[in-house]
């Protein structure tokens, strides 16, 4: 039975955040540290090189990924705060201003006047700091995001995805590891593309084509830098 309790539960806007922080983290493992490995591959004859710049790089960057993204909605949640005591502040001198620009919110959204200031009025009396942090600020409960919950979404995605190039090191052949690389991690980010694209709800077609034309560039670019700066090792 459908109930505003779980009329969300078949949205995808709930799934934003963790979405974000896990297809990036993934995305980023993938390409960072192929593109990591393949430079290392162009200008290296032997394994042991490569293996350890990609052990280093993938523990490198699950370990900032994590801490980047932490630190990304830590800041992220406490400009919130802010603004939501900046609200508190302003509901206390100014309570009749803030009721107008809370039916003027309502008025621009396509309700007449005097239907708007009735709404603001009925709001304020249920939940004052929650009408103004949800329709004046755009704060609500699925925008939020949990920085814990980030970090380990997208640490642990960078792991998951790092992992995949880093078993190509392993076991591909020495002569031509940049083309067991790039094909095997092309693969990759199709099946990410479409893995996200239908987590997301979105176009396969477009997170695919995106997804590898950006993984191709890095790629490119790494492999180049290791022909025309590499030394053999």
């Amino acid at each position: 039975m459908l109930t505003i309790e779980n009329y969300l539960d078949s949205h995808y806007i709930h799934r934003s955040n963790w979405l974000r922080a896990a297809v990036l983290g993934a995305n980023d493992g993938i390409i960072s540290i192929s593109s990591l490995a393949i430079g290392v591959a162009a200008a290296s004859a032997s394994r042991e090189p490569i293996v350890l710049a990609t052990v280093a790089g993938l523990v490198a960057g699950a370990l900032s990924m994590a801490a980047g993204e932490y630190v990304s909605v830590s800041s992220q949640t406490d400009t919130e705060q802010a603004d939501i005591k900046r609200e508190i502040e302003e509901l206390r001198e100014m309570p009749d201003e803030e009721l107008k620009i809370l039916a003027q919110i309502y008025e621009k959204r396509g309700l007449k006047k005097e239907t708007a200031m009735q709404v603001a009025l009925e709001l304020t009396e249920h939940d004052v700091l929650a009408a103004h942090v949800r329709d004046e600020l755009g704060i609500n409960e699925i925008s939020q995001a949990n920085p814990i919950q980030a970090a380990l979404a997208s640490g642990a995605s960078f792991i998951a995805g790092g992992i995949l190039p880093l078993l190509v090191v392993f076991f591909a052949p020495v002569s031509g590891m940049e083309y067991w690389l790039y094909t095997f991690t092309i693969i990759s980010l199709v099946i990410l593309g479409i893995i996200s694209a239908k987590t997301g709800g979105s176009s396969i077609g477009k997170a695919v084509l995106r997804i590898t034309i950006w993984g191709t560039i890095a790629m490119v670019l790494s492999a180049l830098v290791g022909y025309l700066f590499g030394v053999n090792l």
